[in-house]
């Protein structure tokens, strides 16, 4: 296994930028809003769960994180965080901050260079306090564009995930989460120089603190003695009779200059006590700092290595989440496909069947119509069959009138008239009735 796999690893000799915190509301904000997640339907969900239901959590996973992403932007405001540092930028918003910056490069370059001309009346002559002039102005009005370029980013920042997908999302999140990673480690080693330093300061405070005692030590031995000194000059004070002698004025003087000796070594005394107390207590005081110091050190030490490794997990995690997700719509699309094959098959099955069907009662209704044209015919045969034996019937009636009367037999004008075969018997005019049969022309119109 690789050795760099210390995630506790702070390495004090890297560069470190610091940032000015400003605490704010913002973590309690997020603390609360993380709070009210808490859901008690959630098995119940999870237990009556369909593909649609999915679409609903999926977009309420997206709304938490776009929320929470805004809530960061924020409080990276809050506690001085450059925007730049801690938001994964596409490139349109990068590049506002980076030409707002190489323009203000620029501006302080063009500034250098026109104040860099001599101050000589031939190069004032030529416009240099002018020039100078206007790259000054130039130069706060790239200042001042770059001061609102990190805005100007972050709006459109704001305004791009305002509609990004699930997966824009938490490739947000996870670059905040490794940016975080990034300053937390900066933290611990902004926090271990200042360790070091009141480890030096203790170092300093108990070599002080040593240096008061001795230094005391050292006047209580000298007040020791001024003190016998004192004594003795008072004691010879008193002995002297003559108050007004210059023994005795002598003596007074001694004693004064004894006693002022007395005060002063009292007040180096004092202070030395002062100084040894004082650099005693910084050196608990001290102590209790670099304790403090050292603990959150070593929070921060926890949180960075539990964050950096879970964002890798997380990175993998979320890519799972995210394949779901696209297998989710997939299945769904599926699902449709499938759904409409089914109901296109119906459909065609319904038309297939139903030109069957159609088919069917086609032949039927044809079959049925067959014995009603059938009737319909048969009445017609029947209507002309009965036609034409009355036809007949009245021509026989004539026929024997005309044999009765005039003699004359009619069957041969009759026969050209029906166009009766030639080899059809050709009967008496007294008794053309005997072949004449009415239901034999039926039978030859209806066989």
């Amino acid at each position: 296994m690789s050795d760099d796999f210390d995630l506790l690893e702070t390495n004090s000799n890297e560069k470190t930028e610091k940032v000015d915190v400003n605490w704010g509301k913002a973590i309690d904000t997020m603390k609360s809003k993380l709070a009210q997640e808490d859901d008690p339907e959630v098995r119940q969900k999870i237990l009556n769960a369909t593909l649609d239901d999915v679409v609903h959590m999926a977009e309420k996973d997206r709304t938490t994180l776009l929320d929470a992403i805004k809530d960061l932007t924020d409080y990276q405001d809050e506690v001085g965080i450059l925007f730049e540092k801690f938001s994964s930028l596409n490139a349109t918003e990068q590049k506002v901050i980076d030409d707002a910056q190489k323009a203000l490069e620029r501006a302080r370059v063009e500034l250098e260079d026109a104040e860099s001309k001599p101050n000589t009346w031939w190069n004032n002559l030529w416009g240099r306090k002018s020039k100078i002039k206007k790259a000054q102005d130039e130069l706060k009005a790239a200042e001042k564009t770059r001061a609102a370029a990190d805005n100007k980013a972050k709006a459109m920042f704001q305004a791009r995930i305002e509609s990004a997908d699930v997966q824009t999302l938490l490739s947000e999140l996870s670059y905040k989460s490794q940016a975080a990673v990034t300053r937390l480690k900066n933290r611990e080693l902004e926090i271990k120089e200042v360790e070091d330093k009141l480890q030096d300061a203790i170092v300093e405070a108990t070599k002080n603190h040593t240096k008061a005692l001795e230094k005391k030590k050292e006047v209580e031995e000298k007040l020791e003695e001024q003190y016998a000194l004192l004594k003795q000059a008072r004691q010879e004070l008193e002995d002297i009779a003559d108050k007004q002698s210059t023994e005795y004025a002598e003596a007074i003087g001694k004693v004064t200059g004894l006693e002022q000796k007395v005060e002063e070594l009292e007040g180096l005394k004092n202070a030395y006590t002062t100084l040894a107390a004082s650099k005693d207590s910084f050196v608990h005081k001290h102590n209790l700092t670099i304790k403090v110091l050292t603990s959150l050190r070593s929070n921060l030490q926890t949180h960075r290595a539990k964050l950096k490794s879970d964002t890798e997990e997380r990175l993998k995690y979320y890519d799972g989440y995210v394949v779901a997700l696209k297998a989710r719509t997939d299945q769904e699309f599926a699902a449709i496909l499938e759904h409409l094959g089914v109901k296109t098959d119906e459909h065609i099955g319904e038309t297939l069947a139903a030109m069957h069907t159609a088919s069917a009662k086609a032949r039927q209704d044809m079959m049925d119509n067959i014995p009603v044209h059938e009737k319909v015919m048969q009445g017609v045969y029947s209507s002309y069959a009965e036609a034409l034996q009355e036809i007949r019937a009245k021509d026989i009636d004539i026929q024997k009138n005309f044999a009765e009367r005039y003699g004359i037999d009619m069957k041969e004008l009759f026969e050209d008239y029906y166009k009766a075969e030639a080899n059809s018997p050709s009967g008496d005019g007294d008794a053309p009735e005997g072949d004449s049969n009415p239901d034999a022309g039926d039978d030859d119109l209806l066989s």
